[in-house]
């Protein structure tokens, strides 16, 4: 049952179960096998076919975007954890079920092309979660406009990478395109729910940050 019926039918989970919750969130992201509830987008027309160096390419820049769909997972969990209040909650938990999606798909073609996720995602998922709860812990509209924030970086990086993309992949291009469109709409939800603008020195550092996991998942 997800959140946001479970707020309908009203259950309410102790500040424990919350963290048990968080828990389980955290193991199951990192290491679980996710499913989409959508179908993972694919091209209307089939692209070439891929060379190795190609290949490796796509596999390393689809390894970059399976980190961000791990951090986004993080920073719901984290904010849905540091809110009191339910209906906000609700809405970090939907937005965390529609981001599992990007995660399936990137799973998926990391498999494809014959890559691997980063190595490193339990750092990430931890650095990720610590940055959400603070945000959390600040007030409810800071933590929607981290999230606006958030995701319009993402949507950006995202939009880089249809043009880093190797020409013939085109099964990587319809996933990140589809994942675009995705934050997009989760940027304005939460501009929509009264997130505030961050102060420009967050922002920069919260670009730095992304620069620096973007390299490094990168490689590995």
């Amino acid at each position: 049952m997800s959140e946001i019926s479970q707020v309908a039918a009203g259950v309410r989970h102790s500040p424990l179960d919350r963290a048990l919750i968080a828990v389980d969130s955290a193991l199951r992201t990192v290491w679980g096998t996710h499913v989409a509830s959508r179908a993972c987008p694919r091209p209307a027309l089939e692209g070439e076919l891929l060379s190795d160096t190609d290949r490796r390419e796509s596999a390393a820049l689809m390894r970059v975007n399976h980190v961000g769909e791990v951090c986004a997972q993080a920073l719901y969990a984290s904010q849905a954890l540091g809110t009191s209040d339910p209906a906000l909650r609700a809405h970090f938990e939907a937005a965390a079920d529609e981001e599992t999606d990007h995660l399936a798909w990137t799973e998926q073609r990391l498999r494809e092309l014959g890559g691997r996720t980063s190595l490193l995602n339990p750092l990430w998922y931890s650095g990720a979660f610590a940055i959400g709860l603070l945000a959390a812990r600040v007030g409810d509209k800071v933590s929607l406009g981290f999230v606006v924030e958030t995701e319009r970086q993402v949507e950006q990086h995202l939009h880089s990478h249809m043009s880093r993309l190797p020409p013939g992949d085109t099964a990587s291009r319809a996933i990140v395109a589809q994942m675009r469109d995705d934050e997009a709409e989760h940027a304005e939800s939460a501009q929509k729910a009264g997130g505030v603008p961050l102060p420009l020195p967050v922002r920069a550092l919260m670009r730095a940050a992304a620069k620096v996991m973007t390299v490094t998942a990168h490689r590995l």
